[in-house]
């Protein structure tokens, strides 16, 4: 709900009290229900015009619309749609820039990143509830007479569940961040960045009906989601075909990757699969990841063998020093014969890496690839 941003409204005409105010017939199109619906999930009526609002707040118009679009809401002229709730966010926004906590370019970046997640779960939450737990319970109702019910009971369950899950999370990349050896290294991190794609999904969505394609890319995505977090990595995002995910160092990386490929090669029901893995400085923003590293491992995926894994150079001298791979098989041979001879436990490799030709990237110049595999016995 985008507010205008001059505060004269958009053609309506003005209100008694000298402010905008909105055509007499703006709410009389609205569906009944989904006014009842917004009541109950926003717990407060509508009181409130864009303008209204921001001088409530003690914001400026442009402020306040500045917000209002970062969070992803449609142009709303100057109805009056908004809600006491509305103004003590605006409210809390600013207070957090006029105590120096955040910088308003910060604030507004907090309402953009926080707008584009909910968006993207309230979407995948009614979807996935009123598609399946709207059936109506007895012959001759509706799904909309079992919408209202539904919610009410949802409702407070799960604004509990996210604030729970949001904790977590937030204590879980603080913990990452606090571990960083310096203060650059918390902006520019050095990570092992990860895609895998399903091979031949264009022709997939030619052949498959769209239910049919749904259904895959629910498993593939859920799938990957799983593995990526039971391993220790962290999904970045998903892309229909493809997921990219992170690590922090390359033996975790690595063993997500390896999963990745032996799971979907035992599913008939999936398409094959390829990863490419890239080592090096990653800048971070809004849960993204972003730089040279991320290119270089989307650029390795897109030339990987079909069921295989293409690492770059970094990739493979992070596993060599932190001797979950060999240099080479002879190299682990002669490391075994002198652990042997000295009466020790020879060295126990969890990764196998076999180079490959080196070739022309685009954007990236010439490297050389690394095909990762699992050393015998090891899975």
């Amino acid at each position: 709900m985008t507010v205008d941003d001059t505060g004269s409204g958009t053609g309506g005409r003005l209100a008694p009290d000298g402010e905008p105010g909105r055509d007499a017939h703006a709410e009389s199109d609205e569906n009944p229900l989904a006014l009842r619906l917004e009541q109950l999930i926003l717990g407060a009526e509508r009181r409130y015009t864009p303008f209204q609002a921001a001088r409530s707040a003690g914001v400026s118009m442009e402020l306040a619309s500045r917000f209002w679009r970062a969070m992803g809401f449609a142009d709303i002229g100057q109805a009056k749609a908004l809600t006491e709730a509305d103004v003590l966010a605006l409210r809390r926004l600013a207070g957090l820039v006029e105590a120096g906590l955040l910088s308003e370019a910060m604030a507004v970046q907090v309402a953009r990143s926080t707008g584009q997640t909910t968006a993207r779960l309230a979407e995948w939450q009614i979807d996935s509830f009123l598609e399946g737990l709207t059936e109506p319970p007895e012959p001759g109702m509706t799904r909309t007479e079992v919408t209202y019910p539904l919610i009410e009971l949802l409702l407070p369950e799960l604004e509990e569940f996210l604030v729970y899950v949001w904790r977590r999370q937030l204590a879980a990349a603080t913990g990452r961040v606090v571990q960083a050896a310096d203060d650059e290294e918390m902006v520019d991190r050095r990570l092992a960045v990860g895609f895998a794609d399903l091979v031949g999904f264009t022709r997939l969505t030619r052949r498959l009906e769209e239910e049919e394609l749904g259904e895959l890319v629910e498993a593939f995505e859920t799938t990957a989601a799983d593995l990526v977090a039971a391993h220790g990595g962290r999904l970045i995002k998903t892309l229909g075909d493809e997921v990219l995910f992170a690590a922090d160092d390359g033996g975790t990386a690595a063993e997500i990757a390896l999963r990745l490929i032996e799971t979907m090669a035992h599913d008939e029901t999936m398409p094959e699969l390829r990863v490419g893995i890239a080592f090096g400085t990653v800048t971070t923003r809004m849960g993204d990841v972003f730089g040279t590293t991320v290119n270089l491992a989307s650029r390795l995926t897109s030339i990987a063998p079909r069921d295989a894994v293409l690492v770059d150079g970094a990739f493979a001298e992070e596993l060599i020093r932190t001797a979950e791979a060999p240099a080479s098989e002879t190299k682990a041979a002669e490391a075994a014969a002198v652990a042997e001879k000295e009466g020790e436990e020879p060295p126990s490799y969890r990764f196998a890496l076999q180079p490959m030709w080196q070739r022309p990237v685009r954007g990236l110049g010439v490297i050389e690839p690394w095909l990762l595999a699992r050393r015998d016995g090891t899975a």
